[in-house]
């Protein structure tokens, strides 16, 4: 029983998902004022279960249909679907299981459009990216990457959706980052690991285009990346905070990929790969806390003297 479960939660890419639900999750707090009231927490928790499921599916689903793929690759050869820990059957009726839970919840205790919007997140990775995409054209994680995107807006949606508002600008913002952020995350990973989808037959960027080429694209995001990283700063959706902790960030980014055009061994854009994760969860943490500390630190409004 307990080597079943494990298969199970491991369907789910639990890392990966991790991930994905804490950028929803700080997406959800930055959507309103301050610490959560009890309704506010109580529609969060519920908005964070059902989006986790509809993750947790997607993964499930995207293991189902890559395992051909999955069993060519040593970082994927593990997987359960792989090994036959799990058949394909079990594997598809929990995915669905988990898909409709997460309709389930947010239908009912969050909001329409947050179904709707988690429900085309889900379709995008599971199906669109993992069918089409991943095996059509180099480009696919760039053009893929609005599915995995989309996290903060499903947070943002399921707080703002309990008041009737729809204003996402700064959702969208969130969203921005991480589709920015997610081709040099993720073409690091694919140059080590190149031989893999060489032998699986799947275009990545290096496989197709070469190293080199891979490098300065991965330079290029990066810088791009620090580029939009300011943007709720300038915008007024964050303060000096945000801004001072993202330019730090983003400078060490730059220089990780600087470095990954003249590497000095193999591994080190498995370093990238790894700084990046750690990039976008700190980043995510530094907009969290300069919103929580904009109001104490904004300057008390100047009272004018009336005259005599």
């Amino acid at each position: 029983m307990a080597t079943s479960m494990r298969q199970y939660w491991d369907l789910t890419k639990p890392r990966v998902v991790a991930l994905i639900v804490f950028t929803a999750l700080v997406g959800m707090l930055l959507a309103i004022e301050g610490l959560p009231t009890g309704e506010e927490a109580m529609r969060g928790g519920l908005g964070f279960l059902g989006i986790w499921l509809a993750a947790s599916s997607a993964a499930a689903i995207n293991q189902i249909l890559d395992q051909r793929i999955d069993a060519k690759m040593a970082r994927t050869s593990w997987r359960p679907l792989v090994v036959g820990g799990v058949s394909t059957k079990q594997a598809l009726v929990f995915a669905l299981v988990l898909a409709a839970l997460s309709m389930v919840v947010l239908l009912v205790f969050v909001n329409a459009i947050t179904a709707l919007l988690t429900f085309a997140s889900l379709i995008g990775y599971a199906v669109i990216y993992t069918v089409y995409l991943k095996r059509a054209t180099p480009q696919n994680i760039v053009i893929g990457g609005l599915a995995g995107a989309a996290p903060p807006l499903l947070g943002w949606s399921t707080m703002t959706g309990m008041r009737g508002e729809w204003d996402w600008a700064h959702a969208l913002l969130l969203v921005l980052i991480i589709f920015v952020w997610t081709p040099p995350h993720f073409w690091a990973l694919a140059i080590f690991r190149r031989a893999d989808y060489a032998r699986a037959m799947v275009p990545m960027l290096p496989v197709t285009h070469g190293v080199e080429y891979t490098r300065w694209q991965i330079l290029f995001y990066t810088v791009l990346l620090v580029a939009v990283t300011m943007l709720p700063w300038a915008t007024g959706m964050s303060g000096l905070f945000y801004f001072g902790g993202a330019l730090v960030l983003g400078i060490v980014f730059v220089w990780y990929a600087w470095k990954l055009m003249d590497p000095p061994d193999e591994m080190f854009a498995m370093k990238v790969f790894n700084y990046s994760i750690v990039y976008l969860m700190v980043l995510f943490a530094f907009l969290l806390v300069d919103h929580w500390l904009m109001p104490v630190l904004a300057p008390a409004p100047v009272m004018e003297l009336q005259a005599a």
